[in-house]
């Protein structure tokens, strides 16, 4: 266990020496792939790989599948640590997947090579076969030790699904990747064109049905458009180039954390113990009994095909279901005349340094609350343009294409209101507004906070106000994740990829990566975690010479593997003395005939950019949700002064639930001379980041999860859906 790790430990009741809590010895774990090939396979065969032989285990990789399965011979084969080595930013599978139809009649008995625990890495099918092999392995057992072969007395089976939505693993039928919702009315003229926007797109998914259970094809609706609108339309079919392509850096630790989630389950799995689906709830680890999720899966298919439409998305999940809402909520404007009015006014804010999802953020709160019936104000350069009254009507058109542009439209200042309360109120009073939404990082935090203590001596104050998030840093406490976190985790990832590419060709060399962050570690940590790097230097875990002389020796046993290139992150805010070029030319000096050194400062780079899905997304859900909850508050308190404490608040996603926690109460949770969370949560995955760079450390099993019932999902409040 190295220094860092030991300090860890002995801070961390929690924590508990691995190797003593769970042991590998005397087990064998076969990992396939199955199915069509998905971004993010390979991560979690590396951490199951890994993650395996660290705990003592026997790891073996079945090639092709559960073709592999039938096939055996050289299509089973022992792996070991270097066999993972640079997978993880390449698509598809490096151990290859197939369709097996020879699955279900021909008999599979990995066990006559030794293979206790079983873990699958694919879609919906794959759940099929592992509930096939479940249903077959004992009789298998059976029939193998009849013949004196050293079968084991029962498999496990492990199941993880890094493709599918992380908060609904259990659901993987057809319609995640896309919904069709467009009405075309004979005589009806689609207002987008009369308001001269020159671009509509209509997504199809394949498996889309009509009420009657009968296909609708892109061509169908390609001719529907043209007949009934007269619109020059084109055909464009995606295919398999949505299975290509280099994993994101979100894929990439969710696959690590459930590969590694899944080993755990197999080790502490006795032959009585059900086979599972290792999954994500929110941000929260889970275990589903398998048979619960192949039952699921049927139940979903048997109400498409029953025409229970609504059934069927109430089966898919609790968030399944709020993000078609959601969805079509800001898809489809509803007549002006149609839409109740709420005589209320309600201001959006960007605050702080810009995050790339912020303007996604604000399309969704304008478009859900004109959907409400709330008029829209947007306020222009944060607070210092509040207080000057750059605050204009902004309406649903507006807004419209703002999903994909990166920075803020709306500009942002890291000004904070003190002092300016006086001037702000009065612009408050003059635009007689009812509501304030403020999107950004830890200066929305610190104004929300100013305008709260401001509340006794300014009435103006006294509305609904919550804020959502929005950093690179994600250093705002309250929640797990910030809007343009992921994107910058993106740009990271991207980057560390194209150095370890640029290694190829020069063998022995070591890269000090400087990642931003202010004192919050989250960037360099989880960047480590998705681009495999051999370690990362953060505030949150201090740090001596002896551990970066540790690191050295770490690199130059490396380098005498067949793996000759290392590569470190820094947060930017890590250390006051031991800066990024001093780290750098230590390493140089100590690995001098071993290893070269090179460093990168990526800078501002990480906060530009177009958004990632996930960031747009995540910005456009979580937002939507922060204007629900304004016009619950508004409905309820119409007309009063809101003075109570959970009036003014901090959406968030921790671990499993969307909470809305009064800002007065994460002040106590806060270190506000760092500016992070007293507490975080990614720290508990640095351990994961470590093993995976093969150092001894310990790790923390307690959120490993307790078997529960797929029904019994998001019963603890309302659920993340991320």
């Amino acid at each position: 266990m190295d220094a860092a790790a030991a300090a860890d430990a002995a801070t961390t009741g929690s924590l508990r020496k691995f190797l003593e809590h769970l042991s590998g010895a005397g087990k064998a774990i076969g990992v396939l792939t199955s199915g069509g090939d998905a971004q993010g396979m390979n991560a979690a065969v590396r951490a199951v790989v890994r993650m395996g032989i660290y705990v003592g285990a026997k790891v073996y990789f079945i090639y092709e599948g559960y073709q592999g399965m039938v096939d055996g011979g050289t299509n089973i084969a022992e792996a070991d640590w270097e066999s993972v080595s640079s997978i993880l930013q390449v698509g598809g599978t490096i151990i290859g997947s197939a369709r097996c139809k020879d699955f279900l009649s021909r008999r599979r008995q990995p066990g006559r090579l030794g293979i206790t625990n079983l873990c699958v890495i694919g879609g919906d099918g794959s759940l099929t076969g592992a509930n096939i092999f479940r249903k077959e392995w004992r009789a298998c057992c059976r029939t193998g030790q009849e013949r004196g072969s050293a079968s084991a007395p029962g498999v496990s089976p492990g199941f993880l699904c890094p493709p599918s939505p992380p908060q609904e693993a259990a659901h993987l039928h057809c319609g995640v990747l896309a919904a069709l919702t467009v009405q075309i009315v004979p005589g009806s003229r689609e207002p987008n064109r009369a308001r001269k926007k020159r671009l509509n797109i209509i997504i199809v998914a394949e498996g889309a049905i009509d009420r009657k259970n009968k296909p609708i094809t892109s061509e169908e609706v390609k001719q529907l458009v043209v007949k009934q609108l007269g619109y020059d339309t084109r055909v464009t079919i995606l295919g398999h180039v949505q299975r290509g392509g280099t994993p994101s850096a979100f894929d990439r630790i969710l696959a690590s954390r459930m590969g590694v989630a899944a080993v755990i389950a197999l080790l502490e799995a006795t032959p009585e113990t059900p086979p599972c689906v290792v999954s994500l709830s929110g941000n929260h680890p889970v275990l589903l009994p398998l048979m619960e999720c192949v039952q699921m899966t049927q139940d979903v298919q048997k109400a498409m095909d029953e025409g229970r439409f609504q059934d069927a998305v109430r089966l898919r999940g609790r968030s399944f279901e709020g993000n078609l809402k959601t969805y079509k909520s800001l898809a489809i404007k509803l007549p002006d005349d149609q839409i109740p009015k709420s005589n209320c006014n309600v201001a959006v804010i960007n605050v702080g340094a810009p995050a790339a999802g912020m303007n996604a953020a604000v399309r969704s709160a304008v478009r859900v609350g004109i959907a409400n019936g709330h008029r829209m104000l947007a306020i222009y350069d944060g607070f210092d343009g509040f207080a000057k009254g750059q605050i204009k009507e902004i309406s649903w058109t507006d807004v419209g294409g703002w999903t994909g542009q990166g920075g803020s439209i709306l500009g942002t200042k890291r000004v904070l209101p003190g002092k300016n309360l006086g001037a702000i109120a009065e612009q408050m009073h003059n635009h007689n507004i009812h509501a304030l939404l403020m999107i950004g990082g830890f200066e929305a935090y610190l104004g929300l906070l100013e305008l709260s203590a401001a509340r006794e001596k300014h009435e103006e104050f006294c509305v609904p106000m919550v804020m959502v998030p929005a950093t690179v840093s994600n250093n705002v406490p309250g929640s797990d994740f910030s809007i343009g976190a992921d994107t910058a985790l993106n740009t990271i990832t991207d980057t560390c990829d194209r150095i370890k590419q640029s290694a190829s060709g020069t063998k022995r060399r070591v890269f000090i990566i400087e990642t931003m962050g202010g004192y919050c570690g989250y960037l360099a940590n989880m960047g480590a975690l998705a681009a495999g790097a051999d370690a990362a230097y953060i505030f949150e875990e201090p740090f001596d010479i002896r551990d970066l002389q540790a690191n050295v020796e770490h690199l130059t046993e490396k380098m005498k593997t067949t793996i000759q290139r290392g590569l470190v992150l820094r947060n930017e805010s890590c250390s006051e003395n031991y800066t990024t070029d001093f780290i750098c030319q230590l390493y140089s000096e100590e690995g001098k005939g071993v290893f070269d050194c090179r460093k990168n400062v990526l800078g501002h780079m990480q906060q530009g950019g177009a958004p990632s899905p996930f960031d747009r997304n995540f910005g456009t859900k979580i937002s939507a949700r922060a204007m629900e909850w304004i016009t619950e508050k508004l409905k309820e308190f119409k007309g009063k002064r809101f003075v109570t404490d959970d009036s003014i608040c901090v959406l968030g996603i921790s671990k499993r639930n969307v909470l809305f926690q009064p800002v007065a109460e994460l002040k106590k949770e806060t270190d506000f001379e760092h500016r992070i969370p007293k507490e975080q949560w990614w720290l508990k995955l640095r351990p994961l980041m470590k093993i995976l760079a093969k150092y001894k450390t310990s790790y923390d099993v307690s959120d490993a999860g307790e078997m529960e019932q797929v029904h019994s999902r998001g019963m603890h409040g309302e659920p993340a859906a991320i």
